[in-house]
């Protein structure tokens, strides 16, 4: 008896410590967690970062480009200058002339500016692509938020069924256990045999493991979910287990608008306006470039003394010189050995390939639509028959345990009535988060799983 009572603490002492310790992570609170906290949500952000980069001003080639040059020289030289076989005019012959140290210095400083003032509307409609590359970045980011929420309810969803088997499970522990009393109390007083208590007492065993490995599985799906919210993977807490369902006609009008709102589509949308600007990007190859340049410039020259032929030094000479210079110029490829125009053929048939992916994810978006809406239906279908099923087996079981207490029908009888209830129970749990996950599935394909309140 006692070894009994040892293997009850064993399973609902923890239990009862964690439960004083835990708090409820509602729905609300773990999307915001997952939102601020997930990597997979972080990078794409960053992602979407880049590309507002890319699509910014500065990275659109209408600004022009402004460069500085600065430089300085430095020299010092020793000069002597010889005049062989020539005499002075009183017929001595002519000294060399020696200039020592004579320093010379070059300094200049140059700004230049370059603005390109027609390009055949290149960067016009590359600044256009870019920013549709930014949408289509924001799209991406959408989609991975998209699957990180699925994910994320998954694993939450399979919380709560555990939560709801956990609580099924001691039921069942409880019962067995109120059966080995009783057991025991109808063996003292000579109305059953050893039997019925060696019978209780295996069914008590084997829902306590049950229980034990319900807890197990419990608290590897908490750790999956802390992992999904980057959040301490220890962090205990209760989930919330209300499921309430969207009415029918609610998303049969979201299917209705899917097209328009469907992230598959709108990216194809967005590769196909991308795929356009590319054509109007490689035909500006035909058309000329009119570029402007202008220049301003500063020399300062110091030089250094220099000998004459009279025997004379010449002393050295500085000067000043600013410059400024403005000019066009107008570049017209004429023939570039056709590379131009297997640019825009090439762009045009990327652009046919777009457009045959698009009817392509039409249809595909559509099948998916039509698939997950029929397996939400009947999914539903099979959790209110299940509904249904636990009310019969909680009616026969209740009937079941007042004719075991008359003695009406033996322990196994009573206890396969207890296992069916159990089943029907933890049956409607997995229906239940089955149909509301396939509910979110669906939800996602019509393009509306962050419009709406869970």
């Amino acid at each position: 008896m006692s070894r009994f009572k040892f293997i009850i603490l064993l399973v609902f002492l923890p239990v009862c410590v964690v439960f004083a310790q835990e708090k409820t992570l509602s729905k609300e609170e773990a999307v915001i967690k997952a939102l601020e906290n997930n990597y997979g949500i972080e990078i794409a952000k960053n992602q979407v970062d880049i590309a507002d980069n890319n699509a910014s001003l500065l990275n659109s080639g209408y600004l022009p480009t402004l460069t500085g040059t600065a430089g300085a020289t430095y020299n010092t030289n020793d000069t002597t200058t010889e005049f062989p076989g020539q005499f002075n005019e009183d017929g001595s012959d002519r000294g060399n002339i020696e200039v020592n140290d004579a320093e010379s210095q070059r300094y200049n400083a140059a700004l230049n500016l370059n603005y390109t003032l027609f390009d055949g509307l290149g960067r016009f409609y590359n600044y256009k692509r870019l920013k549709e590359q930014y949408q289509l970045s924001t799209l991406q980011a959408r989609e991975t938020i998209e699957n990180t929420m699925i994910q994320m309810f998954s694993v939450y969803f399979e919380i709560a069924r555990l939560t709801e088997n956990r609580n099924v499970q001691k039921q069942a522990l409880e019962i067995s256990t109120d059966r080995i009393k009783r057991s025991e109390y109808s063996f003292e007083y000579g109305q059953n045999t050893k039997l019925d208590i060696l019978n209780a007492q295996v069914d008590q065993t084997n829902d306590s493991i049950n229980l034990l490995n319900t807890e197990q599985q419990l608290a590897n799906a908490k750790r999956d979910l802390n992992v999904v919210l980057n959040q301490d993977l220890n962090t205990q807490y209760q989930v919330d287990t209300t499921i309430v369902f969207l009415p029918k006609f609610q998303i049969v009008e979201f299917m209705d608008q899917a097209m328009t709102n469907n992230v598959a589509m709108l990216q194809t949308e967005s590769n196909l306006s991308i795929n356009d600007y590319d054509i109007k990007v490689s035909k500006s190859g035909y058309l000329p470039t009119l570029d402007l340049t202008g220049s301003y410039g500063w020399n300062r020259n110091q030089n250094a003394p220099s000998a004459f032929l009279t025997g004379a030094v010449f002393p050295g000479t500085n000067s000043i010189a600013n410059s400024i210079s403005l000019g066009a110029s107008l570049t017209w490829n004429l023939f570039d050995g056709g590379s131009t125009t297997v640019s825009v053929k090439n762009a045009k048939i990327t652009y046919a390939n777009q457009e045959l992916l698009r009817k392509q994810v039409e249809l595909e978006v559509n099948r998916d639509m039509q698939n997950a809406m029929a397996l939400y239906e009947n999914l539903l279908k099979i959790y209110q028959i299940q509904e249904q099923n636990v009310f019969t087996n909680q009616n026969n079981f209740e009937r079941s345990r007042e004719q075991f207490q008359l003695g009406s029908i033996t322990s196994i009888e009573f206890r396969q009535a207890q296992i069916n209830l159990l089943n029907a129970q933890t049956n409607k749990n997995l229906a239940k988060y089955d149909a509301k996950l396939a509910e979110l599935q669906l939800l996602q394909l019509t393009g509306q799983l962050l419009n709406i309140e869970l």
